[in-house]
């Protein structure tokens, strides 16, 4: 008789973190908080049969009460990854016309986007050199105009 493995549940979800990529420059340069969100974002990943690189979804305030940390140390732990590669913004956090929001969908670099070769992921914190950071998407302030598009208006006192 055979194990029943369909019967069976997984009790821990894991990922791993490769020394190759652990002793690049670019992730020397990460800070702490860059390196302790990789492996979350990483975490989200479901894994080569069902891959789901560049929808990978975490926002900012999941990272930071996943590492007990401040919102905004964790967008600049997001900043970071970009910055050195490791991760890219495929499609920015929006707030939908019902009012729900949507996380920013990423893609690990690390990791070979679905429908092309496995073996050949872009891993473009390999190619990243001190001061020649990438791009950073940051998320535009919302209603930067004011309310309905109006400019806000200061007022200033004056003084006697």
């Amino acid at each position: 008789m055979g194990r029943d493995r369909s019967n069976e549940t997984r009790s821990e979800h894991f990922t791993k973190l490769v020394r190759s990529t652990m002793q690049t420059a670019a992730w020397r340069s990460l800070t702490p908080y860059g390196q302790a969100l990789y492996p979350w974002l990483k975490l989200e990943w479901h894994g080569p049969k069902a891959n789901n690189n560049g929808q990978i979804q975490l926002s900012t305030r999941q990272a930071a009460e996943a590492m007990g940390i401040n919102t905004k140390t964790a967008a600049k732990a997001f900043r970071e990854l970009q910055a050195r590669g490791f991760i890219v913004m495929t499609k920015p956090a929006r707030l939908g016309l019902g009012g729900q929001a949507t996380s920013p969908s990423w893609e690990i670099t690390e990791i070979a986007m679905p429908n092309a070769d496995p073996h050949r992921p872009r891993n473009l914190f390999r190619e990243w050199k001190d001061g020649h950071d990438f791009p950073v998407h940051r998320a535009e302030p919302q209603n930067r105009l004011g309310i309905n598009g109006q400019a806000k208006v200061v007022k200033m006192k004056a003084v006697n």
